[in-house]
């Protein structure tokens, strides 16, 4: 079956506006109709992916719906990937911190650099250093903790 682009567009802008198993359900629900049920024509006219075609192609056969598991997608944080990782920079800072002088804000404001609380992670906890985060990560970690880096004056020679 030849569409014209214009219903190629409105079936593609339908299909984009669904997400998940709706979205599976309607392009099986177009192969079925236009293409007797292959994924291999509906990825060839309209640019969808085959694999999600065919998954709802075989949730449409067998009325059970399979479940997207978002939640193990992406990187986790560092503090679910290194679990005792936020105690042990809360003992190393907690020592080293100070209120907001103004008491204008709740955070702790932290007279250490993210680099030197890394290094003493590795000193001091005994942590690999390939397998710590970046200062980057670690200055991250130390906002998500409620504290906040002071930048450090400059000494002149």
């Amino acid at each position: 079956m030849i569409f014209s682009d214009e219903i190629k567009a409105t079936v593609k802008d339908a299909a984009q506006k669904l997400t998940g198993y709706r979205k599976r359900d309607f392009m099986a629900k177009v192969a079925e109709d236009y293409f007797a049920g292959s994924a291999r024509k509906a990825e060839t006219v309209f640019g969808w992916s085959r694999k999600s075609v065919q998954l709802g192609l075989h949730e449409r056969r067998t009325g059970l719906r399979c479940l997207d598991n978002y939640g193990a997608r992406g990187r986790h944080k560092s503090e679910v990937m290194l679990p005792n990782l936020t105690e042990d920079i809360s003992a190393m800072v907690d020592m080293k911190s100070q209120a907001d002088p103004k008491f204008q804000s709740t955070f702790l404001y932290a007279r250490v650099s993210a680099r030197a609380v890394r290094e003493e992670l590795v000193k001091t906890k005994g942590y690999d250093e390939a397998k710590l985060p970046s200062r980057e990560t670690i200055g991250a970690v130390l906002n998500r903790m409620g504290y906040r880096l002071k930048k450090h004056k400059r000494q002149n020679p």
